[in-house]
C-alpha cells in the first residue's frame, strides 16, 4: 500500500495535498523527522480550521459577511470597541452573554451582530441569523413547532435582526417567547438589533431576556 494511499485513507487530504511541496523544502533545509512531520500536521491543523469556519458560516446565513476588523467605530464616536470586548471572546457562550443593539437604521447593528457570530465561528461554536419576521413566520406557520424551533435553539449564538421594524400580527409574541425562554433555560446567547425603544422588547420577551442582556444604544 502506497503512502498516498494510506493518507487518503486516514482522511489527511491536507497532508496528501503539500508533502509533495514540503518534501523537498524539507531536504534542502535538513529538517528533522520531527520538525517534517510538525510541519505536516500544522498543515493538516489550519486546514481543517479553515473548512470548519466556512462550514459553519454557510450554516449561520449570513446576509453578508462582515467582521469586527471592518466596522468603522469613527462613524459612531461614541461607541467604542472596548465596549463590546467582553461579547468577542468565548466567555459570550461561556458565561451565557446575551445583547440588544438598539438605535436607528444605519448604524451599524446589524453589521455588529454578524462580526460578534462570526468571532463565536472562530472560537470554535455555532451561529445562526434570521430577521424576527423571517423566525416569528417560520415559527408561525410550523405544525410541528418543536420541530421548527430546533434550527433556532441548536446554535451556540443566535441573531436575530430588525426586532420592531414592523407589525408582526397575532401569535408573534408567543413563538418569539418560545424562542427566547428555551435559549435563556439553555444558557445560549442572543443578539438582537431594534430601533425600537428598549422596554418594548423587554415587554414582547418577557424578563428572561433582561435577566441575561447588556443593552448598548446610541443615537
Amino acid at each position: 500500500m502506497t503512502l498516498d494511499i494510506m493518507l487518503k485513507r486516514l482522511g489527511l487530504s491536507t497532508v496528501q495535498r503539500v508533502l509533495p511541496e514540503l518534501t523537498p523544502i524539507a531536504e534542502k533545509e535538513a529538517w528533522s523527522y520531527t520538525q517534517f512531520l510538525e510541519r505536516l500536521v500544522s498543515e493538516e491543523i489550519a486546514q481543517r480550521a479553515e473548512n470548519r469556519i466556512a462550514n459553519q458560516v454557510a450554516k449561520a446565513k449570513f446576509p453578508f459577511q462582515a467582521t469586527i476588523e471592518t466596522f468603522d467605530f469613527t462613524f459612531k464616536s461614541d461607541l467604542k470597541l472596548q465596549m463590546l470586548g467582553r461579547f468577542l471572546g468565548p466567555e459570550l457562550v461561556s458565561e451565557h452573554r446575551s445583547l440588544i443593539l438598539e438605535g436607528p437604521p444605519g448604524t451599524g447593528k446589524t453589521h455588529l451582530c454578524i462580526s460578534i457570530a462570526y468571532k463565536s465561528i472562530q472560537n470554535g461554536f455555532s451561529a445562526r441569523f434570521t430577521t424576527a419576521t423571517a423566525l416569528i413566520n417560520d415559527l408561525r406557520v410550523a405544525h410541528d413547532l418543536n420541530l421548527a424551533l430546533k434550527p433556532y435553539l441548536q446554535p451556540h449564538v443566535l441573531v436575530i435582526d430588525e426586532m420592531g421594524y414592523l407589525g408582526y400580527g397575532s401569535g408573534a409574541a408567543d413563538v418569539l417567547f418560545q424562542v427566547v425562554d428555551q435559549r435563556y433555560l439553555k444558557g445560549k446567547p442572543i443578539l438582537f438589533t431594534t430601533n425600537k425603544p428598549l422596554k418594548c422588547i423587554f415587554s414582547v420577551t418577557s424578563p428572561p431576556l433582561g435577566r441575561v442582556t447588556s443593552p448598548v444604544e446610541w443615537q
